[in-house]
């Protein structure tokens, strides 16, 4: 890469990806795209009781799903591993021991039952239920006895008092704490292992991380992290807090909201382009009336600058809408083997039925163009491979009545007799037949499609006939005349 610009996404692997932390990513990846710079991909993994190695699959599954290739990180290498944080963990120790060495961190030896006590009490007379450093004070040679001699500690960050700690936000702009808000927070625990704070610090200088963009509900860990680099002696990446989504009724994104994991939209139906042009617009505008886009057009036009501070919704009915223009233009090569997956877990095909079937192809580019989702596509198709064992019942008062009969008998017998069962014939025979029989082309069709789908709804009706074939045709109107006739 020749920009000095470098992103990271580092998600922990604690639960399933969901699309606030892929919207995220494809940011870094854009900006890194953008540039010309290098994404990195980094497994923040130190949490180790709540580690699930199912979600990290997901994670490397669901950026894969949406093209948000790496640069850097597992299974792609770089000189700055390695990526996994529970890798480094060496590092992190020596980086401990270099703050407390120079004064900036202190070994606490506070005992968990203390700490909560401490906790207590302050909430008790409402004050801040933060640490109250008691440790601070110890001199550094007795703290240094006290752990050689196996006494168990955390090393806590020794928060500067009366300080105003400002940054500035790519996206918010001028941001300022005071130091008087933040406890002495731990940097290494107790088993050796570091917190989120320290080890995000030591990685993003060491991977010489450029500019970081994450959640806005990351900004209260800035002053502590700026803190953290002023007492390494480093500068701080720039930094661009995104903006929080919502559901589309107002509140906070959340599972019950419709907040699933990336993988639950594939496992829905929808194509990975649809949710990467959705997510590119929670958040960020081209500056123009443009939704629909491709990648390359997104990666063109993208810019911090068009990132807003405001709240964005994540509206499923538009990501639907979006995702049914895609459906569009697929060719059916690329969406039939996921819809064939789909009608073999439905138990509709053999699970040994080979996807390049002639005949799936046919379905799939008669449905295709009326689909929202592959699973819609895959659903209204039943009718494909089974016989209507039941009619809409608001269509059968409308297209079933008693004439209605009469006229499916005699194309029936037409039906059975053509030769040709071509899209072209079959509307040929339907028009001529309307006419012999002084009734509109409607009249004809309406019945005929209930009767060989059990539904008034669908594609071209002779597309429709010549892909169902002439035998099953011929049944599925016996059937239907049959079971007219037995309700009376």
């Amino acid at each position: 890469m020749a920009s000095d610009i470098r992103v990271r996404f580092a998600p922990s692997p604690t639960g399933y990806l969901h699309v606030g932390g892929e919207r995220t990513a494809l940011f870094n990846y854009l900006f890194a795209r953008k540039s010309g710079g290098t994404f990195i991909l980094r497994i923040e993994d130190t949490d180790q009781s709540r580690y699930r190695p199912e979600a990290l699959d997901e994670i490397y599954e669901s950026l894969r799903w949406l093209g948000l290739d790496w640069d850097e990180g597992p299974g792609a290498g770089g000189e700055c591993g390695p990526y996994v944080q529970s890798e480094r963990s060496g590092l992190y120790r020596e980086h401990a021991k270099v703050l407390v060495d120079s004064g900036h961190a202190y070994r606490c030896f506070c005992t968990p039952q203390r700490i909560e006590e401490v906790r207590r009490e302050r909430e008790k007379a409402k004050a801040p239920t933060g640490y109250d450093r008691h440790c601070r004070g110890i001199d550094k040679t007795e703290a240094a006895r006290r752990a050689q001699g196996g006494e168990p500690f955390v090393v806590r960050l020794k928060v500067p008092e009366g300080r105003a700690i400002v940054f500035d936000d790519l996206i918010r702009g001028r941001i300022e704490y005071d130091s008087g808000v933040l406890d002495d927070m731990v940097l290494l625990k107790s088993d050796g292992l570091p917190t989120y704070h320290l080890a995000n610090v030591v990685d993003d200088h060491l991977m010489k991380i450029s500019h970081v963009f994450r959640g806005d509900e990351w900004i209260a860990s800035s002053p502590r992290h700026i803190l953290i680099y002023e007492a390494f002696g480093w500068t701080p990446p720039l930094l661009a807090h995104l903006p929080v989504i919502l559901s589309s009724d107002g509140g906070k994104l959340s599972k019950r909201k419709g907040a699933a994991s990336v993988m639950d939209y594939k496992r829905a139906g929808y194509l990975p382009e649809a949710l990467f042009n959705h997510l590119a617009l929670l958040g960020w505008s081209p500056g123009d009336d443009r939704e629909k886009m491709d990648r390359e057009e997104i990666i063109e036009a993208f810019s911090l600058e068009k990132v807003s501070p405001k709240a964005a919704v994540f509206d499923e009915k538009k990501l639907e809408w979006m995702n049914g223009l895609y459906m569009q233009e697929r060719p059916v090569e690329t969406v039939v083997g996921d819809v064939v997956e789909r009608w073999k877990s439905e138990g509709l095909v053999p699970k040994d039925a080979a996807a390049g079937q002639t005949r799936f192809a046919a379905v799939v580019s008669l449905l295709k163009d009326r689909s929202k989702t592959l699973n819609e596509l895959a659903a209204n198709a039943a009718y494909f491979f089974a016989d209507p064992t039941e009619y809409d019942e608001k269509s059968v008062r409308k297209h079933f009545r008693g004439e209605s009969v009469a006229l499916l008998k005699a194309l029936a017998a037409k039906l059975d007799a053509v030769e040709s069962f071509d899209r072209a014939s079959l509307e040929t025979l339907y028009r001529a037949h309307a006419e012999e029989a002084g009734v509109s082309a409607g009249a004809l069709i309406h019945p005929t499609r209930l009767a060989v789908s059990g539904v008034s709804f669908g594609p071209g009706l002779f597309e429709l006939l010549e892909v169902l074939g002439k035998e099953t045709i011929a049944r599925r109107m016996r059937r239907a005349i049959e079971w007219v006739e037995r309700r009376g």
